[in-house]
Parts: structure tokens; sequence; C-alpha cells
């Protein structure tokens, strides 16, 4: 008797162990949503001899943070290739055609994480699946949590750093021209630059 009596106590504690943990509306870490008014997408390509700026001005995004088990965490953006914005007109036009972007044929660029690596302190390596032009490939991330806190009227915010370095080649955009000193127009390299305010989704 008392046998089973014991094995019933356990059988409940297993069960109430297990419905805690699964139970819908829990999750170990914080659900934020990109605050766009506060955050900026940008990016720098070499050109001849310098370097030209420019950033995406549509965008969106979430992100699943956790700041006690930082590998559970997890981010989705969606960037719309006809924003981007180099503050000359002409050239913006250039990049939204057929020769880079094709912005109408592939009217956004994708970023989904596939898992999140602690470095030290407040940085962290995401790694994840990038779609640009039409093509998927695999990029990782180096990031920074700035930290959270509330602003002046109450709101809860979070802030994020993150860059890497993309081939716009491997995301087939070839085009380019050959200058006299037999060096090349536009550089393949492209510098891809976060700065990431978000709040609660809810």
């Amino acid at each position: 008797m008392k046998l089973h009596t014991a094995s019933r106590a356990l059988a409940l504690a297993v069960s109430m162990l297990t419905a805690s943990v699964s139970a819908p509306g829990v999750m170990a870490g914080e659900a934020l949503k990109i605050d766009h008014s506060h955050s900026t997408i940008g990016f720098s390509v070499r050109h001849l001899f310098s370097r030209v700026n420019g950033q995406f001005r549509e965008f969106e995004g979430t992100i699943e943070f956790d700041e006690k088990a930082i590998e559970a965490s997890k981010v989705t953006a969606s960037i719309k290739a006809a924003s981007v914005d180099t503050n000359v007109q002409g050239r913006d036009e250039d990049l939204r055609s057929k020769r880079f972007f094709d912005a109408a044929s592939f009217p956004t660029l994708e970023f989904v994480s596939t898992g999140v690596k602690k470095v030290d302190g407040a940085s962290f390596e995401i790694s994840g699946k990038l779609t640009m032009h039409g093509v998927t490939k695999d990029v990782v991330l180096s990031a920074e949590f700035l930290g959270k806190g509330k602003d002046p009227w109450g709101n809860l915010k979070y802030g994020f750093h993150a860059e890497t370095i993309v081939n716009r080649k491997d995301f087939g955009m070839q085009w380019n021209e050959v200058v006299e000193t037999g060096g090349v127009l536009v550089g393949e390299e492209i510098t891809i630059t976060l700065d990431i305010e978000a709040a609660p989704a809810s």
C-alpha cells in the first residue's frame, strides 16, 4: 500500500512539473519588437578609394531575448529592398535596379536566426539565414547586448548592436566596371551594421 501511494505521489509530481514547463504562455525570455523609429539598419561598401554609406528606411523584426540563457534567443527581420537610401537619388534608383537588389523581383531581404552563441560578457554571435536578391546564405553576426531600462515615459527598452560582412556576389549581384587603374568601381564586400532598440511586444 505504501509503495502504491508513493508511486502515485511521484506520478503526480512529474505531471505537475511537465504541465508547468509546457503550459501555454510560459516563455523563458522576453518577446520584443524592433522599434523602427529608434533603430538603424545600415551598410557600407567601397567605391573606388572611399566608402559609400547607406541604410534601409523600412523594416520590421522580432527578438525573443533571454538574458539568462542567451542561447535560447531568436531573431527574425524583414527589410524592404526599395527603401535603400544613400542620400543620392540616382544612385538609389540604380541600387533598386536589376544591376543590384532588383527590388521589383525581390522586394524583401529576410533574416531568420538558426542559433545564438555567447562569446563573453554581453557579446554573442547570431547564426542565421540571410535571403537577399532571391538567394539564401548562412551568415554570422557579431552582436552585443547594450542593456535595458525605461525611457522617461516608463516604457521598457532593450538595446543591441550587431555587425557582419557579406560578399554581394554570393547573392548573385555580379555587376561591376573596371576603371583605368585596373581596379573595379564597386567593392564586393558589404559591411552591414545594425543598431537596434526594441520594446516588449505586448
